[in-house]
């Protein structure tokens, strides 16, 4: 007989208890209600749906809403946006290491590259000059083919991971379009053998697709350096 205006009871405190706590402007989620013994229907404007033995309830509310969610099964409600897993390879954990220390070779190769090419377009460059700017030229595109294949090759692996996504996506077209720079820059490299006025134009152009991948590179490692 204890027992016998707990429905009562409870229904009371569904109408005041609940909206009293919404009237504070807070949102709450998961209230779970498990109704084996309540009978009738529970007093909530705009709910047709009344209890049955072995329901799981969801009561959720916020300032002006009171909702009720129901599941036939029984069994506990379970997270509707729950966090897609993605298991990567250990080739994949390889090539990201690979990847970031190579990186770390990138601004010092520029800044090289930049003083002897400066000096080679001023005329002010000696045969040692040349050799070293072959170097850095040579240097740079050894470091970019490999973070290129380590690079897409761990994006095509990553691409079903959510996290981080639009980042890596950023990097990636930005260091695609320095490797298209990079091409470019060896191919527009000036001949001595040519004239005066041929040269003159051709390092110019040179120097500047060179200056511009190098700028779109630098932004993009330094992007990807400072959003982790």
């Amino acid at each position: 007989m204890r027992f016998r205006y707990f429905p009562l009871v409870f229904s009371i405190f569904l109408v005041s208890v609940i909206p009293a706590a919404a009237s504070t402007g807070d949102t709450a989620e998961g209230f779970l209600l498990q109704s084996r013994t309540l009978p009738g229907t529970l007093p909530i404007e705009g709910s047709t749906t009344e209890p049955r033995a072995d329901r799981i309830w969801r009561v959720t509310f916020d300032a002006s809403n009171l909702v009720l969610d129901t599941h036939a099964d029984g069994l506990a409600i379970a997270d509707e946006q729950r966090t897609q897993a993605v298991q990567y390879s250990d080739g994949y954990n390889k090539r990201r290491q690979i990847h970031m220390i190579a990186s770390f070779a990138t601004l010092p190769l520029f800044v090289g590259q930049y003083i002897t090419g400066d000096k080679l377009y001023n005329g002010t460059a000696t045969d040692t000059t040349k050799s070293w700017h072959g170097f850095f030229a040579g240097s740079v595109a050894g470091l970019f083919a490999v973070n290129t294949v380590t690079g897409v090759w761990n994006m095509v692996e990553a691409r079903n991971d959510p996290n981080g996504k639009t980042r890596r996506m950023v990097h990636g077209i930005l260091m695609l379009g320095a490797d298209a720079g990079f091409v470019a820059t060896g191919l527009m490299a000036p001949s001595d053998h040519e004239d005066g006025g041929s040269y003159s134009n051709d390092k110019s152009a040179h120097r500047n697709v060179a200056l511009a991948s190098m700028g779109m590179a630098t932004a993009s490692y330094l992007y990807m350096l400072f959003t982790r």
